[in-house]
């Protein structure tokens, strides 16, 4: 095809990534003591909150550039019992409210979600028999599958938009430093979902982009962690190629592994509207392909 990838060589480089199409746009602003406890950090030099805010602006702005598919493994590996593989489809562009991602994930049927992001957030399910569903807040945290931790919630990211907010300070993380910001739910999504607490981000202080994701129970222990481990580059943008979900109660994990992707593609509005969950998307020709693996 003409074209090379390249792994990044180091974790330093890791930490500049585009989070599949999971970053989003928000000013976050009002800071009050935190509500949930946290660990203390190893505490590496001067934290400054508004060092952090600006990492965090700036993170919402990252994504893939344009129009983009993504062919992705879904690797179920429970503490006990063998490994599961799920195969997965990925679309993703952004409209007027933000990024928009729909996803395909073959199992026994093939179901469908659509995922939207900014300040008017949504999510909708397609499955065989029960046609198009908007998914409420307490649903947002259903598996995607049978057999994962992986949820609407952790691809939806909308703790990015909470204004609700406290700087942690700065730790090391893989030996680089990083911001560490907890988030916490605004009064109604706490209601409706009062076992989250919160979502710490560790935010890499270089490149203003997250590195690890952990969901915090009412009392501040993590329940789940959602960490990038490996990146990939395609027709000169790093995309990520590897996610790892950790239950944190249960240890069982699920990796998300992109296998291809095609970028830049022409993918019509309509395609991402939720009445069109109903009817396939056809992925790009094999040719038209980049092999991330």
């Amino acid at each position: 095809m003409g074209r090379r990838f390249c792994n990044m060589p180091a974790f330093n480089r890791r930490a500049f990534f585009v989070a599949i199409a999971l970053a989003t746009a928000l000013p976050l602003s009002a800071k009050t003591p935190p509500t949930t406890t946290s660990p203390k950090l190893n505490q590496i030099g001067a934290a400054d909150p508004a060092d952090a805010q600006a990492a965090l602006a700036q993170m919402r702005r990252l994504g893939i550039s344009g129009s983009y598919f993504l062919a992705f493994d879904l690797r179920l590996r429970p503490r006990r019992g063998d490994e599961t593989v799920l195969s997965g489809q990925m679309w993703g562009t952004r409209n007027a409210e933000g990024p928009i991602t729909r996803v395909a994930l073959q199992g026994d049927a093939e179901s469908r979600l659509l995922i939207q992001n900014g300040v008017r957030s949504g999510a909708w399910t397609w499955r065989p028999g029960r046609g198009v569903e908007s998914v409420p807040v307490e649903r947002l945290f259903e598996p995607i599958a049978s057999g994962t931790d992986l949820t609407a919630f952790d691809l939806q990211m909308p703790y990015l938009y909470w204004d609700d907010f406290s700087y942690q300070g700065i730790t090391r993380f893989r030996g680089r430093p990083a911001h560490v910001i907890v988030l916490r739910p605004p009064a109604e999504f706490a209601k409706r979902y009062p076992a989250l607490g919160g979502v710490r981000l560790h935010l890499d202080t270089q490149f203003n982009a997250a590195v690890q994701t952990e969901l915090l129970s009412p009392g501040g222990s993590v329940t789940k962690t959602i960490t990038v481990t490996d990146l990939k580059k395609v027709d000169d943008q790093w995309i990520v190629k590897t996610i790892d979900v950790r239950n944190e109660t249960t240890r069982d994990k699920t990796r998300l592994e992109i296998t291809a992707a095609a970028l830049q593609l022409d993918l019509s509005p309509r395609a991402f509207e939720p009445s069109e969950l109903s009817e396939p998307l056809r992925p790009p020709a094999a040719a038209s392909l980049f092999n991330v693996q």
